[in-house]
């Protein structure tokens, strides 16, 4: 493959681990310690991420336990998950907070696969904007006689061939990840 691809190539799979970390907050009726992963709590005026201030575990399919290592945190750490859009309620016993998940319901799951399509779709619009950014990069090369015309044309051909490429892979994860939320 052509070097001058390398840096759209990157745009591309930076586009696709995008889109793969936000699937892995998508919650999926089982317990993934991922769906934490954007909330902070307050720890010493400094927004800190949970895993940085507590031991996190799944104990079982539906339940996530989350043990600060300072007890203090725990009135925090309750009321980051509170605030969050997670819309689950968290116990504690004064050392532990556990987070149990309600079972999905159809409509939910459904609602979910929706919005992980959704999430694709803008996915394979970046791509494509990727490709079209490199299209137009290549075409004013051979306008300024930088590359000849038939460069130019095999570079338009690689990259379609990488977002053809990166489009499946975006595809695929969204078929997966729909899989994982519609099965009960």
């Amino acid at each position: 493959m052509d070097s001058r691809l390398n840096q759209y190539e990157e745009k591309m799979q930076k586009t696709l681990d995008s889109l793969l970390s936000e699937f892995a907050t998508i919650r999926a009726g089982r317990a993934n310690p991922h769906i934490l992963d954007k909330l902070r709590v307050d720890y010493y005026g400094t927004p800190t991420p949970f895993q940085q201030v507590a031991n996190i575990s799944v104990p079982e399919a539906r339940m996530i336990q989350i043990q600060p290592w300072e007890p203090n945190l725990i009135k925090d750490i309750e009321k980051a998950i509170l605030n969050s859009d997670l819309g689950l309620t968290p116990n504690n016993d004064g050392k532990i907070i556990r987070l149990v998940f309600p079972e999905l319901t159809e409509d939910r799951r459904k609602e979910l696969v929706k919005d992980v399509k959704k999430k694709g779709e803008n996915g394979k619009v970046a791509v494509r904007n990727i490709r079209r950014d490199a299209n137009d990069v290549f075409k004013k090369q051979a306008k300024a006689n930088e590359i000849s015309e038939d460069e130019g044309k095999q570079l338009e051909d690689e990259i379609q061939k990488l977002t053809d490429k990166y489009v499946d892979k975006v595809d695929k994860a969204v078929e997966e990840k729909s899989k994982e939320i519609l099965t009960v």
